[in-house]
């Protein structure tokens, strides 16, 4: 009941609307349904390399994509929502995409980045001041980010627990319902 109750917060309802509504009013098209398809993958596939190594509140997390950036779950949602707008293929979907990348850099970033850095410094400290300067937010780096030895977590492996412990399951389903939705709204249309 806890994880139906954190999907469905105000602020989550007025997200799957807008989603909703952009697969309503797109326009999808064979070229736009292959293109837009790439960066879902890519986003999705990064979402799940994550989430198989995230210890949430038990270990910093150094390893797998956040050796390279300090934020994956967040780049990879990105870049999801750049494959859904790509999809979908008209001006309105491009309007949107616009509105997402304001909202997204001026606004939601800053505003988790400042609440998760402030979490992750009081439980870690100096490990996670070591990791924030040396990890960029959303670009990646070229090489794996190398942690002290002190700094290292126990387990560096990806898990498949992990995965189910992080909730990815739903994003994944909701991932693959919007996909089809999309192919179902080029085959109608």
């Amino acid at each position: 009941m806890a994880r139906l109750k954190k999907r469905l917060t105000p602020r989550l309802l007025a997200v799957y609307a807008a989603a909703l509504a952009a697969i309503w009013f797109s326009e999808p098209t064979p070229g736009s349904l292959a293109l837009g398809l790439l960066p879902i993958l890519a986003g999705e596939s990064l979402r799940l390399w994550a989430t198989g190594h995230l210890h949430k509140n038990d270990n910093l997390t150094v390893t797998g994509p956040f050796a390279y950036v300090r934020h994956p779950l967040y780049l990879g949602t990105f870049l999801i929502a750049v494959g859904f707008l790509i999809m979908a293929g008209n001006s309105w979907a491009y309007l949107m995409f616009t509105v997402l990348l304001l909202v997204f850099f001026v606004y939601y970033m800053p505003y988790k980045d400042r609440i998760e850095s402030a979490r992750l410094e009081s439980l870690y400290g100096d490990a996670y001041r070591r990791f924030a300067i040396a990890v960029p937010r959303l670009l990646p780096r070229l090489h794996p980010y190398e942690p002290l030895e002190a700094d290292r977590g126990s387990e560096t492996a990806w898990r498949m627990t992990r995965f189910a412990d992080n909730n990815e399951t739903g994003t994944a389903l909701a991932v693959t319902v919007g996909m089809v939705a999309m192919a179902l709204r080029w085959g109608l249309g």
